[in-house]
């Protein structure tokens, strides 16, 4: 049997949902890593509605939809009491308020940002104060240093830290088998990050990958994200337990497709190089992987301390002609969700590039097995034989 990482194809995110949920029969976590665009939000939506014919559903999920669970009330008329609303309507704050979570959000929240928050539960609604200095306050005088501004609007990072500690709180509560939620047997996360800086993004995986390690007998649990430094955290964390670990990528209007990282480490510039390799063999090269190229030859030329990311290619034959050349076609806002193909010329000029760049560096790049569409009905059947 062959050692290398599989690499399985999905005609859609049906099948690849049903993957998912059969790995979980047998592992306690899925992580996923894939960029932007690849339909990760939409994937965390199909694995939920895989659930609803059960009277609850099964599936807690944080994604962008959740974010829209809340909007702000700017007070136009008066620009002074300044709250964010919360859709009561929504399953995700079930018993919310009988379970007063105050307590529970802010001991996370205190561990990324310094404002405080209090819920109106009759008009649904949150309030935020922060300590700021005080203008008033000067040396010897009896002014405070420090006062309270209240009904402020927070920043959109603050904001979207503030609504993660939530759902970290109604995890907690699940975890530890509150009522309300006893109908969730899987918690689906998708990018929670967004907005955060590096430190922050450390903090929250690892906050996440204890919480979800405390409750591994209750909730299984997947976590996909584009932010490779999370990924590689939550990954160190879990990689000692029974956890699956995937590269997702979408191929054009083909499907999609998933690459096991579990016998290797992850590092996402080797998975777009496969891409890259593989696009280039296949002769399917679009307009967007020259921006792709580029991206890797600016990693690289950062790894190495360059100055500019041309000199990954220093020495090569025809370096200046390719310099320009990705200089000039990785410019264009090419679209991934609507993938045009590159013309003849340039393609011979991206291939040229990439083996040039290949041939320098020698990564050795996963040799990608693929698995028919058995997984798909295997995994399906796993699931009938689950319910």
């Amino acid at each position: 049997m062959s050692n290398q990482p599989k690499k399985y194809k999905y005609k859609d995110l049906s099948g690849l949902a049903a993957k998912l949920r059969g790995d979980l029969i047998e592992h306690d976590f899925v992580l996923l890593y894939a960029h932007n665009g690849t339909g990760k939000t939409r994937l965390s939506i199909e694995f939920k509605n895989k659930g609803k014919k059960k009277i609850n559903g099964d599936t807690l999920y944080f994604n962008a939809f959740t974010e829209d669970l809340f909007h702000w009330d700017n007070d136009l008329e008066n620009d002074m009491d300044r709250v964010l609303k919360i859709n009561a309507d929504s399953k995700f704050f079930n018993a919310f308020k009988e379970l007063a979570l105050e307590e529970k959000i802010f001991a996370y929240l205190e561990r990324y940002a310094e404002f405080d928050f209090k819920f109106d539960y009759e008009k649904w609604e949150i309030s935020f104060s922060k300590q700021v200095p005080n203008p008033k306050h000067k040396f010897n005088n009896k002014e405070p240093e420090y006062i309270i501004q209240n009904n402020i609007k927070i920043s959109r990072g603050e904001e979207n830290i503030f609504i993660w500690c939530i759902f970290l709180a109604i995890c907690e509560l699940t975890i530890d088998g509150a009522e309300a939620y006893n109908w969730v047997e899987y918690i689906y996360i998708d990018d929670p990050i967004s907005s955060l800086d590096d430190n922050n993004a450390i903090a929250v995986a690892s906050d996440l990958s204890q919480l979800l390690k405390k409750g591994k007998d209750k909730v299984k649990s997947v976590i996909s994200s584009h932010h490779s430094l999370f990924f590689n955290v939550v990954y160190n964390e879990l990689k000692q337990k029974p956890c699956k670990r995937y590269f997702l990528h979408k191929n054009g209007t083909d499907g999609y497709t998933l690459q096991a990282t579990d016998e290797t480490p992850f590092f996402h510039h080797i998975a777009i190089l496969s891409e890259l390799k593989q696009v280039m063999e296949s002769g399917k090269i679009n307009t967007y992987h020259f921006n792709m190229l580029r991206s890797i030859l600016e990693k690289t030329s950062t790894f190495f301390g360059y100055d500019d990311f041309s000199k990954c290619i220093h020495g090569v034959e025809d370096e200046v002609l390719y310099s320009r050349a990705l200089n000039l076609l990785s410019h264009g806002k090419y679209s991934i969700y609507e993938p045009v193909e590159m013309g003849d010329d340039n393609k011979v000029l991206f291939i040229k590039i990439l083996r040039a760049f290949l041939d320098k560096y020698q990564f050795d790049l996963p040799i990608l097995l693929i698995e028919e569409e058995k997984e798909v009905i295997d995994a399906i059947n796993k699931e009938k034989m689950r319910n």
